[in-house]
């Protein structure tokens, strides 16, 4: 259930006395306070509706050192301040557990926000945005697979189903949650595009009309946890796992994104040129080009991300921009004046949407600001060329396997500019801790492939 106020200008924020007015008509009992964590792991503060007010005044004091890239020992003491505009109810949610949900801004112990939380990040860079004349919009593509759990409640990587992409399945389990998920979607205030059945067995897609990017991270946030929580009420088991099964098609979360004026003018549209974009747009796709590799491990920011980045499996690999050809990482859907938009494919669902969002639009601005125009468009199939003809058109690769990612980040100027020091240092510290891990593991295929010939 959303609860923000309309009128003819939009949306109004909320004001204190508006929300506990509704939480007691309502009768609600409990207030989940959410923010991210730098991994984009969930963390949340349940209180009793009765101290809203109170954390509302006061925030909620909690241990930033037990946050993934937070704080350290010395400066742990952080407050979670809720965002009274993000307030909504959990639809799923009745009776005597009836919950709402508010997301906060993350302060330090001297009353300043702190450097360190994902929503400050992308609040910041839309900020700089706006300064340019420029609203930053998003829409999302949440793949996501439906899982069986086994006979000790654990789950498994079998399928709950075995459709394939846009088949029209019978009303088992899976296509349940989904329309489920929708309807909750709905009651929640988020515009849904549309669901379908997606291209492996178990695997589904929901895609979110597109709103301002800080609103969708947002939304972001409670759509996992309504599709884990349905899920788990129909007895499946939901992951955002990149590629949990070899062979077939992994979880992307494809993003469309766009720039908007004041008087709501799409800035990537241009009706005096040929195909309908503007200087704009080529600038932004520019930049997003230079810094691809860069910040890839925020795009794809687990060792799992990089098993459904290779070809073969409609996952983006090489750098180049096309109309259409969903080979390409960049891609110009069908669509002009108020639809013209980039879509970027290769981000997964796995990753933090906060610090996803703030990077590419970083990135666009930067091309925006320096006037990069990209080589140009690759109309052919890009995984039909050959390693001399992609030579030959220049098109590179992101990076193949976290590690890379990691050394390429690490030397950026423009990621530590973005994410700022203390994100920057702490992200890279977690990921070389999760590679080294990673590495030290001899795998099945090792095995079978040298033991009995080395």
């Amino acid at each position: 259930m959303i609860l923000h106020i309309e009128n003819n200008t939009g949306v109004v924020s909320m004001k204190e006395e508006e929300v506990l007015e509704i939480v007691e008509k309502e009768n609600v009992k409990f207030v989940e306070m959410q923010f991210m964590d730098m991994l984009g792991r969930v963390k949340t503060v349940s209180i009793p509706s009765k101290n809203l007010g109170r954390a509302i005044e006061e925030g909620v004091l909690f241990d930033g050192s037990s946050i993934v890239g937070y704080a350290t020992i010395d400066e742990s003491d952080l407050r979670a301040y809720p965002d009274l505009d993000t307030f909504l109810l959990f639809p799923w949610s009745d009776g005597h557990i009836k919950t709402g949900r508010i997301i906060c801004d993350i302060y330090n112990s001297e009353g300043g926000r702190f450097k360190g939380d994902p929503r400050y990040i992308l609040q910041k860079t839309m900020d700089k945005a706006e300064d340019m004349g420029y609203k930053f919009n998003t829409g999302p593509e949440l793949e996501f697979f439906l899982f069986k759990f086994d006979e000790n409640g654990k789950p498994t990587t079998i399928p709950d189903d075995h459709g394939g992409y846009f088949d029209l399945m019978p009303l088992d389990r899976a296509e349940k949650v989904r329309k489920e998920c929708n309807l909750y979607f709905e009651e929640m205030g988020f515009e849904v595009e549309a669901s379908h059945h997606e291209g492996a067995s178990g695997q589904h897609e929901i895609d979110i009309r597109y709103n301002d990017a800080l609103s969708i991270a947002d939304s972001i946030l409670t759509l996992k946890h309504c599709i884990k929580t349905v899920a788990g009420m129909n007895e499946l088991h939901a992951t955002f796992m990149p590629k949990p099964i070899e062979d077939v098609n992994g979880s992307g979360m494809h993003v469309h994104l766009s720039l908007f004026d004041e008087e709501t003018k799409n800035k990537f549209y241009d009706e005096n040129n040929e195909n309908g974009l503007s200087e704009v747009m080529m600038y932004f796709i520019g930049g997003l080009m230079k810094y691809a590799q860069e910040m890839c491990a925020i795009q794809d920011s687990w060792v799992n991300s990089y098993k459904r980045l290779i070809p073969g499996y409609e996952a983006p690999v090489y750098i180049c921009w096309s109309y259409l050809n969903r080979s390409a990482l960049f891609r110009i859907p069908a669509g002009r004046e108020s639809s013209t938009r980039v879509e970027v494919r290769n981000p997964d669902p796995a990753g933090n949407p906060y610090l996803q969002f703030a990077i590419l639009l970083s990135a666009g601005l930067e091309g925006i600001k320096n006037s990069i125009n990209p080589p140009d468009p690759v109309q052919e199939d890009i995984f039909r060329l050959s390693h001399e003809e992609r030579k030959e058109k220049g098109i590179i690769s992101l990076p193949t396997n976290l590690g890379h990612a990691i050394s390429l980040m690490e030397e950026s100027e423009f990621m530590k500019e973005t994410l700022g020091d203390h994100l920057f240092k702490h992200f890279l510290h977690k990921k070389r801790e999760e590679w080294n891990e990673y590495r030290k593991h001899i795998t099945e295929w090792e095995i079978n492939q040298y033991l009995p010939n080395l």
